[in-house]
């Protein structure tokens, strides 16, 4: 590194999962700097804030999901894009992070490039070109400088696209590892009543309310339809507040009631005492594929999505197959998401016997090797990755 302190830099996050990170990363960058020799201006929230990041507005003004959110929101995201370009501007960085939310980060980064083409910008957490419009990536090189990537096949998929320099520098899932596996998931069991040796069927329906809509009443079916064919099962079912009402008035017609999991400690333990998992597709693949759990992934989405579905490039939804690049895990989107194929991926998952459980076993351990690729910890990965291309051309 040519540049002596202090070192400046500028983070932008656009919602809670950046901001996550962005804490995780101001801390690493810290400690790889020097933490007197480092000072950081920007937006986020309660994990930045702690790092001692004073937020230029509430970053709540800009977390929001969804095409149709976004146009009611549209004239004060505008403002508040300008308002994060002005800051940038005004205390001239180092370098610019822009972390995730790419509709809010990626006009800043646009408008930096333009009006200070030597400030240095990273971009924390790629978008996936990979499943969506492609041709983001190959947009996104004049104005991001380095990807640092969540996912390890992400770096290919930009070379591929003609994108910017990506590097694998490892999920935040990775540095939960030695944590939940040193979670004890017997005392999940006592306190529910279950026996060890019960067949166990942990159920993850998702964590948005039309996620809820779309797959409880399928998912209901499949507990019945498990149950007459392998029974008798218990079945786990993790839940979030923002959907907990939801659900446990959704299972009160399922034929066998579940038990509703709340907090974070005891989701993981259900993964890990579960026989076999059956889960939305989301990041929740990855989380089940780090705690070593057998699965069937499902989803269905609303029927005007649907209309776009030619427009969606991948041909996998769930992330641990993703990474893998072979569907090892069954899924069944849409049309397909039936009770009877779903069960009839279940149930051989339940047989440790069975070529399917070791198959999906052998799978798994291959997930590890792949995600543990970038180190233990992803921060500290993305520190380094950070600093080489924000100093590596400073005089």
């Amino acid at each position: 590194m040519s540049k002596s302190p202090p070192y400046k830099l500028h983070i932008i996050a656009g919602e809670h999962s950046g901001d996550a990170l962005g804490g995780k990363l101001m801390q690493a960058l810290k400690e790889e700097l020097g933490e007197e020799n480092v000072s950081f201006q920007g937006l986020g929230t309660e994990s930045m804030e702690a790092q001692g990041l004073k937020s230029l507005f509430p970053m709540e003004e800009v977390a929001i999901m969804g095409p149709f959110a976004i146009l009611v929101r549209l004239p004060n995201l505008i403002k508040r894009v300008h308002e994060c370009v002005d800051h940038v501007l005004e205390h001239k960085p180092d370098g610019l992070i822009i972390i995730d939310s790419p509709e809010f980060t990626h006009p800043i980064a646009k408008r930096v490039r333009k009006k200070a083409p030597d400030i240095p910008i990273v971009n924390y957490v790629s978008p996936t070109v990979w499943a969506w419009r492609p041709g983001r990536a190959k947009k996104m090189k004049p104005y991001v400088d380095e990807v640092l990537a969540l996912l390890p096949f992400e770096p290919q998929k930009h070379k591929e696209l003609g994108g910017p320099s990506c590097h694998y520098v490892g999920h935040p899932l990775i540095e939960q590892k030695q944590w939940i596996s040193e979670l004890n998931e017997t005392e999940l069991l006592e306190k529910l009543g279950i026996e060890k040796s019960a067949k166990i069927l942990t159920i993850l329906p998702g964590s948005r309310s039309n996620e809820i809509k779309h797959l409880m009443t399928p998912f209901g079916e499949v507990v019945g339809q498990l149950n007459q064919e392998i029974g008798p099962i218990e079945v786990l079912l993790p839940t979030v507040n923002s959907v907990k009402e939801a659900v446990k008035e959704a299972v009160k017609t399922w034929p066998i009631r579940p038990h509703i999991i709340e907090g974070q400690e005891d989701k993981f333990r259900a993964f890990k005492c579960a026989t076999a998992a059956l889960a939305a597709s989301g990041t929740v693949t990855l989380e089940l594929a780090i705690t070593g759990t057998p699965m069937v992934v499902a989803y269905k989405y609303d029927k005007l999505l649907h209309l776009l579905r030619p427009l969606i490039k991948a041909d996998m939804f769930a992330l641990a197959n993703h990474i893998l690049g072979k569907k090892a895990f069954p899924e069944f989107i849409q049309y397909d998401c039936t009770p009877e194929k779903i069960v009839g991926a279940l149930a051989p998952l339940f047989d440790p016997s069975s070529k399917e459980y070791k198959e999906q076993k052998a799978n798994l351990n291959q997930i590890d090797e792949k995600m543990f690729a970038a180190g233990p910890r992803p921060s500290i990965a993305a520190a380094k990755q950070t600093i080489e291309t924000i100093y590596k051309n400073k005089k």
